[in-house]
């Protein structure tokens, strides 16, 4: 059931005097929850961001370059004038710690102080790598979210455990989505196979120790970890390591803070890994007065950039968020639609349903005796208002047509219309033509010159043919995406919202202008932040 808020209620007034843990917090959803939360209610007791860092000088200095510092805080900066300094030091308390740790790291009168004080937890640490080392996301994906169950019931006072997910865990199923919570074991395909997270687990560790080589190997052994990821999550119907272990992620939390364990059927997964290695390929949850907290769930579609609110990508990884951009969006009809929505309406959503289902109550013997299902709440704009693709392009036509870039030489970089593929088979196609042909012929005359000639030109120009046909691997399910996701749930959440607070708080789609939008905001941003 879907928490209500009493007309009475007021969102800025729940968080006054709440003890706020948050993870994730230098990532882009995190900051602006952060900001959001200081500037709508400057009484909040105290914030915990947990940053990776050796020491706690080191996380202080993280948090203050990495959020507090961004341009993102100019108007608290503003408002508290030469306070805004000692007001952060009261308000936000740094710590060196990890979800991939138990307590995240964080130990002896640091933790009893922080578990007595917690009211709230905001799980938004990720790893988002959709190639990633398989022992690396499940470390952060799925038993980071076990250690933020762990933690959440050594606090005696915590009323609220916020997880943020991926709309994507549904992997690609066409049609409307609806906002339901994944079953233990389920997986999307059509057999009798389950997911055993811990078989996975062991798997991954099992693995790592049989590839792990010196020095020398390490970049083998990083690719053979990504390859499993890769090969694991589409053995059992997910597109990539990401959105598999972010779905693993959210079956944790229901074992952890729902319903209890489940005994697995057998460590198949394992066994058929290491006989066949080729072939193997946002939620909120209440407490209640028995102090098990049932999970429910917020899932997002990935947020669209805002104003003074830059991701971070930089060096390698910002060349190659580059590149996917643009693969990305060639891979689109201008038909399509897409089920973005800005960053800031994600928050607004996080923050009603956080305060709907803390205010929300059951009798106590009913509490007792029954677990509500899980809420799984969909902030996307797929439903009511998805932004169509031709929108995009045709605004950004514009854009540039207004804000003409500039070449190295300083003159005008002429903005070309793009050609846009419908299918994956079809971009592949244009690519095997188009590079893949002249590249064998650029082989050949090298071997015809005994690699005299031609050598360095081919093996350059093979790898950036590689990599742009890996980014369409792994991004093409999302670029050609044909499902709706269901808002049911969290339309509910806003029409129980008072009225001043669904103005302040909003996250209705249907109020964003989406050629205004990617003028004014979602353009200048990605040209600010990411190609800049």
């Amino acid at each position: 059931m879907v928490g209500t808020m009493e007309e009475t209620s007021r969102i800025p007034g729940y968080f006054k005097n709440k003890g706020i843990l948050i993870t994730g917090a230098t990532g882009f959803l995190g900051k602006i929850l952060v900001e959001k939360i200081l500037r709508v209610q400057p009484d909040v007791k105290r914030i915990y961001l947990p940053v990776r860092a050796p020491d706690a000088e080191s996380a202080k200095k993280r948090v203050e370059t990495e959020v507090i510092g961004k341009e993102l805080f100019g108007l608290l900066r503003e408002t508290h004038g030469k306070g805004f300094r000692s007001f952060i030091e009261e308000k936000v308390v740094p710590l060196a710690g990890d979800i991939i740790h138990e307590n995240l790291g964080v130990e002896g009168p640091q933790l009893s102080q922080m578990t007595r004080e917690l009211n709230v937890i905001v799980n938004g640490a990720a790893t988002t790598n959709f190639y990633e080392r398989y022992d690396v996301a499940l470390d952060v994906n799925v038993l980071g979210v076990k250690h933020i169950c762990q933690l959440a019931k050594q606090c005696p006072n915590l009323e609220v455990v916020l997880h943020v997910s991926t709309a994507y865990v549904v992997g690609e199923k066409q049609g409307v989505i609806l906002e339901r919570a994944f079953k233990q074991g389920e997986t999307l395909r059509e057999t009798e196979a389950e997911l055993d997270i811990d078989a996975e687990l062991r798997l991954a560790r099992d693995y790592q120790r049989q590839v792990a080589g010196d020095d020398a190997e390490q970049k083998n052994e990083r690719k053979a970890m990504k390859e499993l990821g890769l090969a694991r999550a589409r053995e059992f119907g997910w597109p990539n390591t990401y959105v598999f272990t972010k779905a693993f992620g959210e079956m944790m939390l229901a074992r952890e803070l729902g319903a209890g364990r489940r005994r697995p059927r057998r460590d198949r997964a394992a066994q058929h890994y290491h006989q066949h290695p080729e072939g193997a390929a946002a939620r909120v949850g209440r407490r209640h007065q028995d102090h098990r907290r049932h999970p429910h769930r917020l899932r997002q579609a990935e947020p669209l950039l805002l104003p003074g609110r830059p991701p971070a990508h930089h060096g390698r990884d910002r060349i190659d968020h580059t590149l996917a951009i643009s693969t990305f969006k060639s891979l689109h009809q201008p038909t399509n639609k897409w089920p973005q929505i800005p960053g800031d309406m994600v928050v607004n959503a996080m923050m009603a349903a956080t305060v709907a289902h803390a205010s929300s109550s059951a009798p106590a013997d009913q509490q007792k005796k029954t677990t509500p299902p899980p809420t799984v709440y969909h902030a996307t704009s797929s439903l009511r208002n998805p932004a169509p693709y031709a929108v995009l392009y045709r605004t950004g036509l514009r854009y540039f047509s207004d804000h003409p870039r500039v070449g190295k030489d300083g003159r005008p970089v002429r903005t070309r219309k793009v050609h846009f593929f419908g299918t994956v088979a079809g971009f592949t196609a244009y690519m095997v033509l188009r590079y893949r042909l002249p590249l064998e012929l650029l082989r050949l005359l090298s071997l015809l010159c005994c690699g005299l000639l031609f050598s360095r030109l081919y093996a350059d120009l093979d790898r950036k043919y590689r990599f742009v046909m890996r980014l369409v691997d792994l991004y093409g399910p999302f670029a050609l995406f044909r499902g709706i996701f269901d808002d049911a749930n969290v339309e509910r959440l806003r029409m129980a919202m008072p009225v001043a607070d669904r103005v302040e708080f909003n996250f209705d789609p249907k109020t964003v202008d989406w050629d205004d939008y990617f003028y004014k905001i979602h353009i200048p941003g990605v040209m600010k932040y990411v190609l800049n």
